[in-house]
């Protein structure tokens, strides 16, 4: 009988679930958008649904051992209450008790991007690294550091939220309130308010400068925590591919001078699509292993 974990992935886009293996496989799937609105359960709802339509697809010699969320932050420590700053209708949303409450599971919560530095350092672009940012830039932007192969928490959980490093003096205000945010700037919706179009239609001089600013705000973090490499995924950094990339590492380049932070490397998510879902995996993993129970109990490192 087979273990697996129930993922979920809450975006400000779109929000999944999915089955995932002990070894980092994902089995089933299933999306649905995010809906937009003020009523909190209203999106509770929707997100039970995409969970009910995973469940149902369990394959029969397999059991289900754990729930393990990504969601975008600020949240409490633990994912006890979640605010994602591009749903609105959620904050202080008590999200780990209401999916443990719906799905009879213990439920385990954290940052999205970090759940992706978890993933990519389980079996993605950064397997066998012990010191690195993963990063998401999509609707929103964070990341997840792994330093000494831990992954860093902070004080009450959101510690690596990259996103909302300044890039831009006084520049666009943010949803956080700030000016100038790496998510102000070169997010998905921040990049359709500065052009008029979408980001899947940027022209290769938006693309550019999105790459720059995400290589500027790597770069400090690299020199801050001597970190050698920074995996990046989401629909706007793979979407705008090459173009996105080259210009991030030039940037990267430029600002990575002292000795330490100098050749370190930006290069592509290694899960592609499934590195949301896989990481969600991965939290549920991680979390069972808090508890002595699962596959990564007896493995420290980055989990």
């Amino acid at each position: 009988m087979e273990d697996l974990a129930l993922a979920v992935d809450i975006g400000g886009t779109k929000i999944a679930a999915g089955l995932v293996t002990t070894g980092g496989r994902l089995v089933v799937d299933a999306t649905a958008p995010t809906l937009s609105g003020t009523d909190p359960d209203h999106l509770f709802r929707a997100l039970s649904r995409v969970v009910e339509r995973v469940v149902s697809q369990t394959p029969s010699d397999a059991t289900i051992a754990v729930c393990g969320v990504g969601c975008g932050g600020p949240m409490s420590m633990g994912g006890q209450e979640v605010s994602p700053l591009n749903i609105p209708a959620w904050r202080g949303f008590p999200l780990r008790d209401r999916l443990a409450g719906s799905t009879g599971l213990a439920c385990f919560i954290d940052n999205d991007a970090k759940a992706l530095a978890l993933a990519e350092g389980w079996c993605g672009a950064a397997v066998g690294a012990r010191n690195y940012i993963a990063m998401v830039v999509s609707t929103g932007i964070g990341g997840g550091i792994v330093v000494d192969g831990r992954l860093l928490d902070g004080q009450a959980g959101n510690a690596g939220h990259i996103g909302h490093m300044i890039v831009v003096a006084d520049g666009r205000t943010c949803s956080c309130g700030a000016r100038g945010c790496l998510e102000a700037e070169a997010s998905g919706p921040s990049i359709e308010a500065i052009t008029g179009r979408p980001a899947a239609e940027a022209d290769d001089g938006t693309k550019r400068r999105t790459g720059r600013l995400v290589g500027m705000a790597v770069a400090n973090v690299a020199n801050l925590l001597d970190l050698p490499l920074a995996v990046v995924a989401g629909s706007v950094a793979l979407g705008f591919g090459d173009v996105f990339f080259r210009a991030a590492q030039d940037e990267l380049d430029r600002h990575c001078r002292i000795s330490f932070s100098r050749g370190a490397q930006v290069v592509p998510a290694g899960l592609g699509a499934a590195g949301p879902l896989v990481g969600a995996g991965a939290i549920g993993w991680r979390g069972l292993a808090t508890l002595g129970r699962g596959p990564w109990a007896d493995q420290p490192s980055s989990r």
